[in-house]
């Protein structure tokens, strides 16, 4: 169980990238001839991802007219919404729980739907990031995210990206299924990384406190020492300034307080702790210096809103693929 983060220079918020991390719970290959529909589940804690490697699509995530997608476009729907893919408006959109789908794999799935026109092709899925950072990161995102491939800074990696997609999807060879889903996951790390860097939102909040100097510094102690008995005024001391400056300028820039954020950052490892590594109460409650397991767990529960037993029974009873969205929650 290694819950530090060895990085010996401190870059804050390349280290939240870092973290980027993701774990998938559904990949599909799908192959969509005109007219055709289809509607995806809410996945809750879950980020969908749509990739059009040829063809048009429009996606509806409920909250006005429809957008349309065409080949090299990019769509993430960050709170995992449900949503509903189409050729057009009137097309009938089924639950892709009740079409055919073929199984590749636990995780990976080839889906083939339509009327037999005009033909589509995607890759699509559902990733979920389990590192606090992540997960901080991944919250400050706008509901959904749209990126043209023809128009983003990284234009010529992009669609080098996509066309090895494409080439995959096309004429699916052995470990077309391992390929498909790294090169899918990269373009989802790339299109959080383009909103930072364009949209102005990225420059405030908890993303705005990453790249301040001396916040930024005690954010990055924080997370990669999260053990260490840590005090507004041991961090203070380490950024080089004053108790109360310090305090005043996190809450500024964090949104809470200091130790409120130790204390939400450490429960948070350990929820990953617990459901991922399979720790143990008495271990998590050492490493960050609680007294007791009792102290521990009233002080997990106060935080997560569960005793941790409860994330471990969950974790247990979690099955895998898409068939049972309800494992998501």
């Amino acid at each position: 169980m290694d819950l530090r983060n060895s990085s010996a220079v401190r870059d804050p918020l390349g280290e939240a990238l870092h973290s980027l991390r993701m774990s998938g719970a559904f990949y599909c290959r799908s192959e969509f001839t005109e007219p055709w529909g289809l509607t995806l589940p809410a996945l809750p804690g879950h980020l969908w991802f749509h990739v059009v490697t040829s063809g048009r699509v429009a996606i509806d995530v409920g909250d006005g007219e429809p957008t349309t997608l065409d080949t090299g476009d990019l769509a993430l729907v960050t709170r995992g919404a449900g949503h509903r893919l189409c050729s057009d408006s009137t097309a009938p959109a089924p639950g892709i729980l009740d079409l055919p789908r073929e199984e590749v794999s636990d995780r990976y799935e080839v889906l083939r739907h339509g009327g037999g026109g005009a033909l589509t092709r995607m890759m699509c899925g559902a990733v979920r990031f389990d590192h606090p950072a992540a997960r901080n990161l991944v919250a400050l995102l706008p509901e959904i995210i749209f990126l043209d491939a023809t128009s983003t800074p990284d234009v010529s990696w992009m669609q080098g990206t996509l066309a090895l997609i494409a080439a995959e999807t096309k004429q699916p060879r052995p470990g077309g299924e391992a390929v498909i889903t790294r090169l899918a996951d990269v373009l989802v790390i790339q299109a959080i990384r383009s909103w930072i860097d364009t949209d102005p939102t990225a420059q405030t909040g908890w993303l705005g406190a990453l790249r301040d100097d001396q916040v930024g510094r005690g954010l990055s102690l924080i997370h990669g020492d999260p053990g260490r008995d840590w005090t507004v005024a041991a961090l203070a001391r380490e950024v080089a300034m004053s108790r109360s400056a310090f305090a005043a300028r996190f809450t500024e820039l964090v949104g809470e307080p200091v130790m409120q954020y130790v204390t939400r950052w450490r429960m948070r490892l350990a929820t990953n702790a617990l459901r991922d590594d399979d720790a143990t109460v008495a271990e998590l409650a050492e490493h960050f210096g609680y007294r007791s397991e009792a102290a521990f767990a009233r002080a997990f529960k106060r935080e997560i809103g569960v005793a941790p037993g409860s994330v471990k029974r969950t974790r247990e009873q979690e099955p895998g693929g898409l068939a049972l969205p309800a494992a998501a929650a």
